[in-house]
């Protein structure tokens, strides 16, 4: 918890209450998502092509490809909550399918949806 001034149960608080809005849960979603792929891409498939073990793959595999379908839906939630357009939701889609993707939209969503809760 970097640059975190208070305690642990605020910090805990402070992320449970990111669930609470479709734009905090296709966050969270996105993060846990973005960790799957780059443990695909840099630790399962490695060890499918160089260590002759496609297990790997196989499990991490399904596991992201489960968690890329949440992020689909909770960016169709978010999208019909926020109004975003076509293009916006098809840029944040397209950031999911490049490593550190949702990493990099991450900080412009919190911004949005910190905005949005102060709206409603």
């Amino acid at each position: 918890m970097p640059g975190f001034r208070g305690t642990v149960e605020e910090w805990i608080d402070g992320r449970l209450y990111m669930l609470k809005t479709p734009i905090g849960r296709l966050r969270a979603i996105g993060i846990i998502e973005g960790f799957s792929y780059l443990l695909l891409l840099g630790i399962a498939m490695p060890l499918k092509y160089f260590a002759g073990l496609p297990l790997a793959v196989k499990i991490v595999g399904s596991i992201h490809g489960a968690l890329f379908l949440l992020f689909c839906m909770a960016l169709i939630q978010a999208t019909l909550k926020a109004r975003w357009s076509i293009v916006r939701t098809c840029i944040i889609f397209a950031s999911s399918l490049v490593p550190f993707g949702t990493f990099v939209i991450d900080e412009r969503l919190k911004q949005e949806d910190q905005v949005l809760c102060t709206i409603t």
